[in-house]
């Protein structure tokens, strides 16, 4: 049988994967800042994750997955400096910072479940654990690895010799990397230094968001959360944390310093698993680059949300995908021909092929293939394999892939994209313009739709 290996950032190795109490998987995937709509370069992070979750349930691991909610103490620079995210989003749209929070969690959640990626069995926001989080500042400042300024409480890099060995940086270059950025605290004894706590003073005096604490009123650092909370739920060691590439350095990084420094445990995790960009014009997407695209307005333009999920799939994770406009197309074409396949192999499933479903195994268990895996269904699909042998692996398959292969879509709500074609089509009827309306009904065919005239008025059908 097929062993699953995934790549662990912290060794730069494929390693087969063995939890610490086997069967049990402790799974930390680092959340959203929820001071605006989630991008689908964020969602794309998501759906690798969902899909690791699902490999490692298919190896019969049951897995605790905890994800994070930042609601609080993620300014707009890793140095530390720029304003914080929550705090400025609530002023621009004059709301209090935990209206913020709820408007895009809410939002968050409602993506996740149109991309059919599943839930974590523990959602933890910031803002619910600042007790934790003042623990483990206590802990680290018993330790003599943070120290106090009049602006905030820091962790000195120099006090943990492996700072940075999850990038392969040596101190001495984040050192010598970090002497450019501009001194926000003159306090502070190295520019790598990251902060535990802000104090509600200087530039965060009216920071609406502040708790009590030993060192003053303020709020905690952006990295502290991550520790404090999936130490929590999942112990002072754990099986596999995941994130973005842009979380290496310096969150990643600085989670890893602050809790093997307060624990005086190593590793702090043993498997680091990160998903590459999805960059628009080679630009990485973000509401700072202002190329920031959601799943809303990719579904306006005529996209399925599991066509986009399809898309990423169909490239691997740890592979850096430039988004355009025709090949999020090609694969909406590419998925509804698979829909269309699934469809046509009837109800009835019994033994599968097992000559394909040993070769799927090997693809997702080889650190998540899903490019190869997609390959193999398409050949299974393609194959001389009865229709009831076919629709038996193709439930096995989607079980990993999540994208709804099988299901009963009578019920699907018509695509807005669509309903203002069929809209566009009746204005077109009404002023006798019957040139214009035909090309309407084309492009309402196009998007795998009929049109039925009725007594009562057009009605939209799926072809």
């Amino acid at each position: 049988m097929d062993m699953l290996k995934l790549w662990n950032t912290r060794t730069r190795a494929l390693e087969e994967f063995t939890p610490m109490q086997p069967p049990h998987v402790g799974l930390y995937t680092c959340g959203p800042t929820v001071y605006g709509p989630p991008h689908i370069g964020n969602l794309r992070t998501y759906i690798f994750s969902d899909t690791l979750r699902r490999v490692l349930r298919f190896n019969r691991f049951e897995v605790r997955q905890v994800m994070n909610i930042t609601d609080v103490g993620h300014l707009t620079h890793d140095s530390d400096s720029g304003e914080e995210k929550m705090d400025s989003a609530a002023k621009q749209e004059g709301l209090d910072p935990m209206s913020i929070a709820s408007k895009y969690t809410a939002l968050f959640r409602e993506n996740l479940r149109t991309l059919n990626i599943e839930e974590p069995d523990v959602w933890a926001p910031a803002t619910a654990h600042i007790p934790e989080q003042i623990a483990l500042v206590e802990r680290l400042m018993v330790k003599g690895v943070a120290y106090e300024t009049p602006q905030a409480v820091y962790f000195d890099v120099t006090k943990f010799p492996d700072y940075g060995a999850l990038t392969g940086q040596k101190l001495t270059d984040k050192k010598t990397a970090a002497r450019d950025e501009v001194a926000v605290d003159t306090d502070k004894r190295n520019p790598a230094d990251f902060a535990l706590w802000f104090k509600r003073t200087g530039r965060f005096a009216n920071h609406i968001l502040h708790w009590p604490s030993p060192w003053g009123e303020g709020f905690p650092g952006w990295h502290l959360e991550c520790s404090a909370m999936s130490m929590k739920y999942l112990g002072e060691q754990f099986d596999i944390h995941t994130g973005g590439v842009d979380h290496i350095m310096p969150h990643h990084s600085n989670e890893i310093a602050q809790s093997e420094a307060a624990t005086g445990k190593s590793p702090f995790v043993n498997v680091w698993m990160h998903g590459e960009h999805l960059t628009i014009a080679q630009k990485r997407m973000g509401k700072s680059e202002g190329n920031l695209m959601t799943l809303s307005s990719l579904i306006e333009r005529g996209i399925p949300a599991l066509a986009f999920r399809y898309y990423v799939l169909q490239a691997h994770y740890r592979t850096q995908i430039d988004f355009s406009e025709e090949a999020v197309a090609a694969a909406a074409q590419g998925y509804q021909n698979l829909v269309d396949r699934a469809s046509a192999l009837g109800t009835e499933a019994r033994v599968g092929c097992a000559e394909f479903e040993q070769r799927f195994r090997g693809a997702i268990n080889d650190d998540l293939n899903t490019p190869q895996a997609i390959a193999i269904m398409g050949e299974l699909l393609k194959s001389d394999y009865p229709a009831h042998a076919k629709r038996q692996s193709l439930m096995v398959f989607d079980e990993i892939l999540g994208l709804s292969l099988l299901a009963d879509r009578a019920d699907e709500p018509i695509p807005t994209d669509v309903q203002k074609l069929l809209e566009q089509r009746e204005a077109a009827r009404a002023n006798k313009d019957f040139e214009a309306a035909d090309h309407l009904r084309k492009e309402i065919t196009a998007a795998g739709y009929t049109i039925d005239d009725t007594p009562n008025g057009p009605q939209l059908k799926r072809a």
